[in-house]
């Protein structure tokens, strides 16, 4: 039974979707305004493993993470370019595309634009100022007034806000336009030669929180099983989307609540200002995109992850640790009952305890130890193991390239000299072990070593690997 920690009650519960065997999750998605960096990575890599998990256990998920296309920083990035936000946003779009696809996340099953909901949005917030609880702030903007929503939702319940701390901390030129501190923006007002659409309450565009309200609702209904997100989205974004999905649609918004652990860079929060911070980019530039995707996997979702060379290093040799283990075998070999039934059973127990990776991590490489156990006596009960390995780490997403294409490491940077030096130096240090001359074959295994390249000899040959 799948059990899922919950962040709304603070605490784990057995999963039971709404609708019979249907789930429809909803994941925040980016702000397109520049390159996705690695918390980005971070998040989508862990709910693309839960909605992998969740079609693996047989659920009809419908699985939707948005797009933010237009906000403050869009608007100012789009200005210092000299470039129509439109322009900006469908080219980081693209870029995201590239980057998620090189981590083999897979892509949701709807991604809506918030600029294509601007009807549905204008619908939701004509709702909220119908039942009471949005208004027309000093400035012009449409606000959502906190007060009148208590008897509705607890607010503050999701990220234990102090909320008398928050209404101090609230400057007072942003109290100017608002009724309440705590209230929030549904629809701005534009300035001259911003994005700008039209509604009752004039020429603007629509406040972050409400873009993600009024799409789930359209696509998922109002009430709906799974919410994610990254922790830092607990407040005020994911606060206020409870608030006024409640209190327009009054009845209950979500069942579970998931959010991702911070990404730490050298045991401190990623940022800009400390130098710190990297793109998904500047990290595929320097290590394999599977060895990105096994780090950035290995540690618990909700935990925080801390981020160095020497992690990266790590998940590197543990990556051909699993992938020499499954050299020479032969995968149209069917999974044995045995081994399934006690390896899947022990992966499917990690997974239903709220997703955790870490342990299926660590059954993965039990079975990698057994595989090259059998290896030297059975390479059919040996196959047929690994063909079981393969299916699970489908599940995680990993160990879906050839064993001798990972381990060889990026072709690119091996040019076609090198290459045939390689080869024919293997080939040379064969011939002389098949001669038995174990002096000169020696020789020729210092020399690939040299040149960084690791030799693995097999019953059906030799195989050769990056350092």
């Amino acid at each position: 039974m799948l059990r899922i920690y919950n962040t709304l009650t603070k605490q784990k519960e057995k999963f039971k979707p709404i609708s019979d065997n249907k789930v429809g999750m909803y994941v925040c998605g980016v702000t397109v305004y520049d390159l996705c960096h690695i918390g980005h990575a971070r998040t989508f890599l862990s709910f693309d493993i839960v909605s992998r998990y969740l079609r693996y256990l047989g659920y009809e998920l419908t699985f939707v993470r948005n797009i933010t296309d237009i906000d403050d920083k869009i608007i100012n990035r789009a200005s210092e370019n000299g470039e129509s936000c439109k322009s900006l946003t469908q080219r980081l779009i693209s870029e995201m595309h590239n980057d998620f696809d090189k981590l083999n996340i897979n892509r949701p099953d709807i991604e809506p634009h918030a600029t294509q909901y601007i009807k549905e949005i204008i619908n939701f917030i004509r709702k909220l100022i119908k039942r009471g609880f949005g208004y027309i702030g000093n400035n012009g903007d449409v606000l959502f007034d906190v007060s009148k929503c208590h008897h509705t939702i607890n607010y503050g319940k999701l990220s234990n806000q102090n909320l008398k701390k928050l209404r101090i901390d609230i400057t007072i030129d942003t109290q100017k336009t608002k009724r309440n501190p705590l209230d929030f923006v549904l629809w701005k007002m534009s300035k001259p030669g911003e994005p700008a659409w039209n509604a009752p309450w004039g020429m603007g565009r629509p406040g972050w929180h409400i873009e993600c309200s009024a799409m789930n609702s359209a696509i998922l209904g109002k009430h709906f099983d799974i919410h994610g997100g990254g922790s830092d989205l607990k407040f005020p974004h994911h606060e206020n989307e409870i608030a006024q999905s409640c209190c327009a649609n009054d009845t209950q918004y979500v069942n579970t609540w998931m959010h991702t652990g911070m990404m730490m860079i050298n045991q401190e929060k990623m940022s800009k200002s400390l130098g710190n911070f990297f793109t998904i980019r500047e990290l595929l530039q320097q290590y394999n995109p599977e060895t990105l995707r096994y780090f950035l996997t290995s540690g618990h979702y909700r935990k925080k992850l801390n981020y160095t060379k020497e992690s990266l290093k790590q998940a590197n040799s543990s990556l051909k640790r699993l992938y020499t283990s499954l050299l020479d075998l032969n995968m149209d070999i069917p999974i044995s009952t045995k081994d399934e039934k006690y390896y899947a059973t022990r992966f499917i127990n990690a997974m239903d305890d709220d997703f955790n990776t870490p342990i299926a991590y660590s059954i993965l490489f039990d079975m990698a130890h057994h595989i090259n156990q059998l290896k030297t006596n059975n390479i059919y009960k040996a196959s047929a193991l690994g063909n079981l390995m393969l299916k699970l780490a489908n599940i995680i997403g990993i160990l879906y390239q050839k064993p001798e294409t990972f381990l060889k490491g990026k072709k690119k940077n091996i040019n076609k000299n090198q290459l045939s030096e390689i080869e024919t130096l293997i080939k040379h240090r064969n011939d002389l072990r098949a001669l038995k001359d174990w002096v000169n074959a020696d020789i020729a295994r210092n020399k690939l070593e040299q040149m960084g390249i690791i030799l693995e000899d097999t019953k059906t040959g030799t195989n050769w690997r990056r350092k």
